[in-house]
């Protein structure tokens, strides 16, 4: 079987740990894999934690015979002299390169998937970015796809089906279509990219007892019981809505695959408090794999050797997985 081509791991924000903690997954990693190549500035990588061993290359498939020994990277091709905790917008059309040219690469063919370090949003849009975040330009890259965001730890996967909005405005964004477009991209990311022949959503309630019957609102029998509804009749396991308080507890989580919860923290905050170092943010409904670390840039330990590599190297490992499934399910 053909070997497969080696992860693209984007530099993120200079100023934040992106590039420590790529070098620090990486020499966890040496020995063993994934394969995994940055793409960068050299020469920032050398200068940041006394010369550690970096490899220029000049073609993703060098990166396997030198990745035992040193951090394969692909130069950005323009330097960036970034100082740790000072996000600089000079730096923002570097890091959009690194995204671009990660996903080039990838739906080439050349890497197997997209890792991205965390971006500081603030910094990007003062640099002209136009995109609310990552997850809509690599939508945009990808020809206009619908993007699904899941948060995916070993002990829970959960999907906000609304993410970085006003609490208040959370039941005017959702609708019977939402949910059902939502789940069944969920699904069919289950079966493609999880191995998971049958897989079982469960969806969250909008209200807290699930409406109380209409009395604590009528969110969840005008559109979430219809949703529901809609994708069972369509061969999709599916149970809810269920109440939010009582579904992430070790016996109900037995019970399903991914929950598709309504609003941001009603989905984060449990699988943070279950996941915290290990929970991977993968984007579904891509033409290509792509995970990212679950924290920000931590621009206030920038620096200081203080960043732990754990959720980078769970995004690796998860993609590398999600990449073999994926050729597997191709071939």
């Amino acid at each position: 079987m053909q070997a497969v081509p080696p992860l693209a791991v984007t530099m993120g924000e200079p100023a934040g740990i992106g590039g420590e903690i790529t070098l620090a997954a990486w020499r966890r990693l040496a020995g063993r894999g994934p394969v995994f190549l940055a793409i960068d500035d050299p020469e920032r990588l050398r200068g940041l934690d006394g010369a550690p061993p970096v490899r220029e290359i000049a073609q993703p498939a060098e990166a396997a015979e030198v990745f035992a020994h040193a951090l394969p990277v692909l130069a950005l091709g323009q330097p960036v002299a970034a100082v740790p905790g000072r996000p600089d917008p000079r730096h923002g059309a570097s890091v959009v390169a690194s995204i671009a040219r990660s996903v080039g690469l990838t739906r080439a063919g050349a890497t197997a998937a997209v890792v991205t370090n965390p971006i500081h949003k603030a910094t990007l849009y003062a640099a002209g970015f136009g995109f609310p975040g990552h997850t809509e330009f690599l939508a945009q890259l990808a020809g206009g796809v619908r993007p699904v965001m899941m948060l995916a730890g070993p002990s829970l996967r959960v999907v906000p089906l609304t993410v970085h909005i006003a609490l208040a405005e959370v039941p005017c964004r959702l609708d019977e279509e939402m949910i059902v477009a939502q789940g069944r991209i969920v699904a069919e990311a289950l079966r493609l990219d999880f191995a998971i022949t049958r897989p079982r959503l469960a969806v969250a309630a909008l209200n807290p007892h699930a409406g109380e019957g209409g009395a604590m609102g009528d969110e969840e029998a005008r559109f979430i019981v219809p949703a529901v509804a809609r994708l069972r009749a369509e061969g999709i396991d599916v149970v809810g809505p269920l109440p939010a308080d009582t579904m992430f507890h070790p016996r109900a989580r037995q019970g399903y695959d991914a929950a598709l919860c309504m609003y941001h923290d009603q989905a984060l905050v449990p699988v943070k408090t279950l996941d915290f170092d290990e929970a991977v943010n993968v984007t579904l409904g891509l033409p290509f794999v792509r995970t990212s670390p679950d924290h920000g840039t931590a621009l206030d330990i920038a620096g200081q050797g203080r960043a732990r590599p754990d959720s980078l190297i769970a995004a690796i490992e998860l993609a590398a997985a999600m990449a073999r499934r994926r050729r597997k399910h191709m071939a």
